[in-house]
């Protein structure tokens, strides 16, 4: 499992250099988490592991009159938001561990979002009531996560190419899927201080590949930062080549016109602080 201190080094460098092919994999379930944002009336807005940004600002563009913050660890990927978001003054991007972040000067917001970036929690329902502690009386809640392995080939697909797959983490350690098991959800959450706690199911199509090459840019997206990646960096020559005629074979098999994509399932949560 990648740990807080890749993050703020390889990990996270990888990522802010790929921050478009990760916008272009989500963007589905960007539109879905912006239009759910709709359901909340909101003056400031926290962001938690907000990564390249693209949530946050697509928030701060449709709501002008907000405060936008947003947080994550890795220092790269705050850097790539910034520079996204220069031109737009209700948005900032900080670098911090939303488990410990103590806030920002009359900042209390009252929505907290996250696409995806609230996983990875040592100690998850710790977390939540920290966040609880910093959200303004009656915040809002909304946030994205993987539901089951099985249900996602995006994931599992790729994983059985390799000769030895990492082994899955326990349920609920913190990894892309800890918050699969909708009553292990409920219960930290619950434990944290939030209420309301509602569950919707979303599956769409994650995209790997695009553009004049789609089949090579999945194998490089897959070979870069996808769920196979740090194993495949592992391999020896020989084996490591074996690894991508076989992820070719795959994405060619998950081609459709100028994308390859795979099926992916998320929950989309929403809360309320008690």
């Amino acid at each position: 499992m990648t740990d807080a201190n890749e993050w703020r080094g390889r990990t996270g460098q990888s990522w802010a250099a790929e921050w478009r092919r990760t916008d272009r994999s989500f963007a589905p379930l960007t539109e879905r988490l912006l239009a759910r944002t709709r359901e909340f009336v909101c003056d400031s807005v926290l962001d938690v592991g907000c990564g390249a940004g693209e949530l946050a600002l697509a928030i701060a563009r449709g709501r002008r009159h907000a405060r936008v913050i947003g947080l994550d660890i890795a220092p790269s990927l705050i850097d790539v938001a910034r520079e996204r978001g220069e031109n737009l003054l209700n948005a900032s991007f900080l670098v911090g561990d939303a488990a410990t972040w103590e806030g920002a000067e009359e900042f209390a917001p009252d929505l907290l979002v996250s696409r995806h970036g609230v996983m990875f929690f040592d100690e998850p329902a710790a977390a939540f009531a920290h966040l609880a502690g910093l959200a303004a009386p009656g915040a809002g809640l909304l946030f994205s996560c993987f539901r089951d392995r099985a249900e996602n080939p995006f994931f599992t697909e790729p994983a059985r190419l390799l000769t030895n797959p990492e082994p899955p983490p326990p349920p609920g350690a913190p990894g892309p899927f800890a918050f699969a098991d909708r009553a292990h959800v409920l219960t930290v959450l619950e434990a944290a201080g939030w209420a309301q706690v509602a569950f919707e199911p979303f599956d769409f199509a994650m995209v790997a590949g695009g553009g004049e090459d789609p089949i090579e840019d999945a194998v490089e997206y897959y070979s870069t930062i996808g769920p196979a990646a740090r194993a495949a960096s592992e391999l020896g020559p020989d084996e490591r080549a074996r690894f991508l005629d076989r992820l070719r074979e795959l994405v060619a098999r998950n081609r459709y016109e100028a994308i390859v994509s795979l099926r992916a399932a998320v929950w989309i949560i929403t809360a309320r602080k008690t």
